[in-house]
């Protein structure tokens, strides 16, 4: 399980150092891919060929399944840690997620997320002020957090 939140930067060759707590979940190759809310996905092979599984059952007779699934696929690539525990992020995929310098490395749950710390910063502040109706609705604990 991935938690917890890091911050690092881009170095000039695009190279992004990934946590040492996340290394090990991630294993000698995972996927990196075009995430929502304008962030990068990024999952081990095993969550991969799940996400993949779950994919493959959408309907190719509805548009919105088409579309979601060629976004999802099309920006996806196979990547790898160097020695230092840096992965090299395609320019397409730092393109969609706004990186530049500084970054904002998370884990939630099956996957990491990589954020601009801009854009990382938006959007907690945002998700904070509503968190606690957010975990209304979706939320059903028998038990106080």
């Amino acid at each position: 399980m991935f938690m917890g939140e890091y911050q690092h930067s881009i170095d000039d060759k695009g190279r992004l150092i990934v946590p040492a707590k996340f290394r090990e979940g991630l294993g000698t190759s995972f996927v990196v891919t075009r995430g929502l809310d304008q962030c990068l996905f990024v999952y081990p092979m095993s969550e991969w060929s799940i996400m993949e599984q779950k994919l493959k059952s959408l309907s190719l007779m509805k548009s919105d399944a088409r579309a979601f699934t060629r976004f999802f696929f099309s920006g996806a690539t196979e990547c790898e840690l160097d020695k230092q525990g840096r992965v090299n992020l395609p320019n397409n995929l730092a393109e969609h997620a706004k990186l530049v310098k500084d970054c904002v490395v998370i884990g939630v749950s099956n996957r990491v997320e990589i954020w601009s710390k801009e854009l990382w910063e938006s959007y907690s502040t945002q998700s904070e002020q509503s968190f606690n109706e957010i975990a209304e609705k979706l939320v059903d604990f028998n038990f106080d957090l």
